[in-house]
């Protein structure tokens, strides 16, 4: 081949161009019709993948909305049950239910019987020492009889709550993480049933009891505040009727619950830490009269003694016993916050 002219190669080159510019020429109109096919397709396939994906966040944004509207109408139902129940309405319930509240299982006669006795007791000492008039007698023993009772379960009925609200966190975590793991709702709520402490253990047990009589679990839970009258358990029992009508991850609306909670706690530990420097002046200013008075009785007992005696005193003692009972109950109200 590098024996052949130079005017022979030069001729092959140059035939062998001019066969490739009309090749060229003959199969243009070909590659780019394929050329102008292929970037069609492309941007075809561009545009439904982009259609996809609008479409696919379309369809998010209204499930969720229709998540949000089929939550907010099951809200509004319990709101409604809840109102046409008086579930947390009354802050005066029945003797009876205040009772049950209070997990105290004596009988009302029982503890009506005991308080007209103590009643009794009180009216003969203060008869016998004469510190009030005779005719202030009456109205002792029936405050005794029917105050005394009230007051009690109201206390005891107080103190069992704020043991619930102590434990009932804890309770709810327990419950998350064994959802989590795989366990079923109402084994969960067997283990709390069986495990938890006192008075937790108690409404878990209740909520088995319902269930055993028929009811679903959801409603067993949201009868939960009947016996335990606060907002907590409450909450607990619209979260469980939500989840069950409209779905969602259980474990973690049971766990965020379970930390509404532990920071509505916090927040009322603080409120109450602010609070506790009114309070001792409160309580400073309360007893105040009571320890003066205690003071000059032992001191001088016949300068303080027509307080009891004369009829001006004991209206003075009226007087004074109506602003104390006054202030007291200002100094109350503004002590005390809603958390």
């Amino acid at each position: 081949m590098f024996g052949l002219p130079l005017n022979l190669i030069a001729l092959i080159a140059l035939v062998g161009l001019s066969a490739g510019g009309v090749a060229y020429a003959l199969l243009f109109n070909r590659i780019e019709k394929e050329k102008k096919a292929d970037r069609r397709f492309d941007r075809v396939k561009r545009q439904e993948t982009d259609h996809s994906v609008v479409r696919a966040r379309r369809d998010k944004v209204s499930d969720a909305a229709r998540r949000r509207k089929s939550i907010q109408e099951t809200i509004d139902q319990l709101e409604e049950k809840s109102r046409a129940k008086g579930v947390g309405a009354k802050k005066k319930p029945p003797m009876k239910q205040m009772m049950k509240q209070a997990g105290i299982k004596t009988s009302l006669v029982t503890i009506h019987l005991v308080s007209i006795a103590i009643g009794i007791v009180l009216a003969v000492l203060i008869y016998l020492f004469q510190l009030v008039p005779v005719y202030l007698l009456p109205g002792i023993l029936l405050a005794a009889g029917f105050g005394l009772p009230r007051w009690y379960v109201s206390w005891q009925r107080g103190r069992r709550i704020k043991q619930f609200l102590d434990r009932f966190a804890d309770a709810l975590e327990v419950i998350a993480r064994g959802v989590r793991s795989g366990l079923p709702l109402p084994d969960c709520v067997h283990l709390i049933a069986a495990e938890a402490p006192e008075p937790v253990k108690g409404e878990f047990r209740r909520v088995i009891e319902r269930m055993n009589v028929g009811l679903s679990l959801p409603e067993a839970i949201a009868k939960m505040p009947e016996t335990m009258p606060c907002p907590e358990a409450n909450f607990f029992g619209i979260v469980i009727q939500i989840q069950a009508q409209a779905g969602g991850n259980l474990s973690e609306a049971i766990g965020n619950l379970a930390t509404v909670l532990r920071d509505r706690k916090k927040m009322k530990a603080k409120v109450q830490a602010l609070s506790m420097e009114a309070k001792a002046s409160a309580y400073i200013i309360g007893s105040l009269p009571i320890i003066v008075a205690v003071l000059i009785f032992m001191i001088s007992p016949g300068y303080i003694m027509p307080l009891f005696t004369d009829p001006t005193g004991h209206m003075a003692l009226a007087v004074a016993a109506v602003m104390m009972a006054m202030g007291i109950f200002v100094m109350k109200k503004m002590m005390n916050f809603e958390v």
